[in-house]
């Protein structure tokens, strides 16, 4: 099913539809339009169909995650005046500012006359059926403990206060109160983060939806949506707080994600190489080969990165079905510290296109040197790479030792601050943050083929032996 809302579907009309069709409503039926949830709700924020227990909600800010989780209370509670909820937030005051009195809150999103009875000084909702809600705080988990409950629906459950395991404590109490009616539901809505709740959840028995803020753009300023998508596409954060991705470090592993974006200089929005010519006026000693200018919100705009040499690191694929083939493009500043440019991979690609992926590559920005692990058919690599352009420098180096081994060093050069990434290479990271100290890849795919490529390139860089200039 696709995520698409009937309003979505709606906004492709003409403006002379919308207009016939709002004629033929009455007032009333104009005014109560835009609280009809069926209408306005795209399938990620409906209920998940079957007989479930607990219902995750966990994706990107804007996503209408407390919308979806106010409007399942709404639904239940206006055909239900048995329904006895329990509201639950990170304190008091959230649940009350966000869950009840917010834009998206339980207040907000039903008609004047069908809204509950808001007493807060008792903490507490009331519909004119009956039904019931009552609000409490994950920072006090004993006020959970005792009172019963049919439905409960927590919001932003990444952020509860876990001092002395109070997060998991209110969960437990509120749980053990979900007793009453035919069948008690929980609802769950949270921007991903890996805590220990969170965790739990995703690896337990429970409907889980995910989905990014980008889904929810017709209710989104495009302004923000943009500025979102220039300054923390591809970061962690961006990953997580946009795109709903629950991003997790492995235990033991070589890189964690905290040392990959303090290694950051910045996320891009136009970047290219120039030349020490054009670089004129900049700091650039004799020789260097060229500069990468880059300008974003977290660079300062006009920043210039000198490289005296950059090289391209290839993995090649065992064969046109397998592996990826990774490519991956760095540099040799001139403040003596590599420089990740650029992930160009390819995958499931016949030699003749990841060759040519190569050769593009190489053409744009003008490296000096193709690093191509020579295991897998060494004399065909540098055969395919030569046919894709001739003129091309190959250097073939053999693999005697694991990935695991191979990447140590390289991985110490980070620790030491000694590397950064110009921008964000989500696919590159995720595979460096699965390979384990000692030998191990606990990543995504079947082999770092990425990450592979990446030592490779660091290692000619920044390990290799020092040229002494000779004179013949």
């Amino acid at each position: 099913m696709n995520d698409i809302s009937e309003a979505e579907l709606f906004a492709e009309w003409t403006a002379r539809e919308r207009n016939a069709f709002f004629s033929s409503l009455s007032r009333q039926e104009q005014q109560e339009f835009f609280y009809r949830w069926h209408f306005w709700a795209r399938p990620g924020q409906r209920p998940p169909a079957g007989d479930w227990s607990i219902w995750l909600i966990m994706a990107g800010r804007g996503f209408g995650k407390t919308r979806a989780g106010a409007e399942w209370v709404r639904q239940i509670a206006e055909v239900d005046g048995s329904a006895r909820f329990a509201l639950v937030g990170a304190n008091y005051a959230e649940t009350r500012t966000v869950m009840v009195e917010g834009e998206s809150g339980l207040l907000s999103i039903a008609p004047p006359k069908q809204r509950p009875v808001w007493e807060p000084s008792l903490k507490r909702l009331t519909w004119d059926n009956g039904a019931q809600a009552h609000l409490y705080s994950a920072a006090e988990p004993e006020g959970l403990r005792g009172p019963q409950h049919s439905h409960a629906w927590c919001d932003e459950i990444a952020k509860w206060m876990n001092n002395a395991g109070q997060a998991e404590a209110a969960w437990d109490n509120l749980k053990m109160g979900l007793r009453l009616g035919f069948r008690p539901q929980l609802v769950a809505t949270t921007t991903p983060r890996p805590v220990a709740l969170v965790r739990a959840l995703v690896s337990g028995e429970v409907a889980i939806t995910t989905g990014r803020t980008q889904d929810n753009d017709l209710h989104l300023p495009v302004a923000f949506l943009t500025t979102m998508e220039a300054d923390y596409r591809g970061t962690r954060l961006g990953r997580q707080e946009l795109d709903g991705v629950l991003i997790e470090d492995v235990e033991g592993a070589l890189w964690t994600r905290a040392m990959i974006e303090g290694c950051r200089v910045g996320v891009i929005r136009h970047a290219e190489l120039v030349s020490a010519s054009r670089a004129s006026g900049l700091a650039n000693p004799d020789g260097h080969k060229g500069a990468f200018r880059g300008s974003g919100s977290r660079i300062k705009s006009g920043v210039t990165y000198v490289m005296s040499r950059i090289v391209i690191g290839v993995d090649p694929p065992a064969s046109k079905t397998g592996d990826a083939c990774g490519i991956i493009v760095a540099g040799l500043g001139a403040d003596g510290k590599a420089y990740v440019l650029a992930d160009c991979s390819v995958e499931k690609a016949s030699p003749e296109t990841w060759a040519r992926k190569v050769a593009d590559a190489a053409d744009r920005f003008d490296a000096d040197r193709v690093i191509a692990e020579a295991n897998q058919g060494g004399a065909m690599v540098k055969s395919v790479l030569q046919a894709a352009k001739i003129s091309l420098p190959v250097k073939l180096v053999h693999a005697a030792r694991g990935k695991v081994a191979r990447a140590e060093p390289v991985a110490a050069l980070y620790e030491n601050e000694r590397v950064h990434h110009v921008g964000a290479f989500p696919q590159l990271e995720d595979e460096m943050c699965g390979l384990l100290i000692g030998g191990g890849y606990e990543g995504p795919g079947r082999s770092p083929d990425r990450a592979d490529a990446l030592v490779w390139a660091l290692t000619e860089l920044m390990l290799g032996k020092e040229r002494v200039p000779r004179v013949r």
